[in-house]
This record gives structure tokens, sequence and C-alpha cells, in this order.
């Protein structure tokens, strides 16, 4: 009998799920892989280093078959996680994607400097909120409650941890996903010119509302 969806730890096992499902939901919530060249930048920078770096804050949305078909993943603590992407992870992945000398002149070359200043997470009007996230799922996954749920185990990990609050920052186009974080109790951190993102943050309590 198959068993039913459910949101489980993240095991190591799931990395190459993982790497799939931030590709398919890497471009304004889009599938990535028209658009670059190379698209496994953006696991490179937003979803392995942290089942690498902080596994324990990694749970993905299982179809029930053992596949892992959604994750939400991030750090409890934002300084130490940019000081150990600097000095565990990025010597790692960094001759894979040499950064750019120039203007950039396709889409790959815009992402590639991401990966090389991870201090460009280090935002001081965030500092209220140490804790970040990232979150996504298939698109045939979305809008069934699942993204709540994800949601709902990582902030009682973070809570568990004693961690007060949290961030993330999201593609200011992609309003579906404001929308999702809006209804999840999420509010706008007010940063000075943030470019094409938007911070949000909320604290990790008061998981009733969720």
């Amino acid at each position: 009998m198959t068993a039913p969806p459910a949101i489980r730890p993240y095991r190591p096992e799931d990395r190459e799920a993982l790497d799939d499902i931030c590709i398919r939901t890497a471009h304004n919530g889009q599938d990535s892989r028209p658009v670059y060249a190379d698209p496994t930048i953006f696991p490179t920078i937003f979803a392995a280093p942290y089942v690498v770096l902080v596994p324990e804050l990694a749970f993905v949305l299982d179809d029930g078959h053992g596949r892992a078909v959604g994750y939400i993943l991030g750090t409890a603590d934002t300084h130490r996680f940019v000081a150990e992407f600097r000095t565990k992870w990025l010597p790692v992945v960094a001759d894979r994607y040499p950064e750019p000398t120039g203007p950039a002149t396709i889409p790959d070359e815009e992402m590639i400097p991401l990966l090389h200043h991870p201090e460009r997470m280090l935002v001081p009007e965030v500092a209220a909120y140490p804790a970040h996230l990232h979150i996504d799922l298939l698109p045939a996954w979305q809008g069934q409650g699942h993204g709540r749920g994800l949601m709902r185990a990582f902030l009682r990990a973070l809570y568990d941890q004693g961690v007060d609050a949290v961030h993330l920052s999201m593609v200011t186009a992609n309003t579906p996903a404001r929308a999702f974080y809006d209804r999840l109790g999420f509010h706008r951190i007010d940063v000075p010119d943030p470019g094409p993102v938007t911070y949000l943050g909320r604290s990790t309590g008061e998981l009733d509302t969720l």
C-alpha cells in the first residue's frame, strides 16, 4: 500500500532530488533550465551547502515512495553559516564556477558572484532575525498545504534551539511566493536598496497561526 506524503528529516540519499527541486524552481519560482547554461549553480548556492553544513535543519516532503518533492532548509545562525560557507563549502566548489572578471553577459554570470561572496547574507537590518531559510516545492505539490507543513517543522526546530526569529529573501517579482509567506505570518523588513529581492521575517513561535 502506498504511504501518504509526509514531512521528514533530510537524509543524504535525498541530495540529488533536492538539487533537482532547486533547479526546477529557481527562476522566479519556475524552471531555470531554459534560461541558464548551467543551472547547477542554484543548488550549489541555495541548497547543497545547507544540507552539508546544517543537515539537522533540513526537512523534506516525501511523496510516499521515498522521493523528496519539496524541502525546507536553512540555518539558526546566519553569521556562523556565512563563515563556514567561506571556509568549508566554497573551497570545494569554487573551481567549478569561476567568478566572472567583467560585466555579466549571460544569466549564469549574474548568479556566480553570489557563490563567491557569501558575506552578502550579512544584512544589518535583519540582525534581529538570526536564522534564515529556503523553501521550495515542485509545482505539482504546491497549493496543497505541504509548504505550510514544512514551515511548521522548520520553525519548531528553530524554536526548540532557542532561536526567536527567522528571515528570508525572495525575488520580489515572485508574487505567488510573497502571497504564501504573507499567509504564514511573515512581514516585510525594510532594507535600503535591496535590489531585486524583498526581505521578510517572523518569529519562530506562535506556530498555532500556521
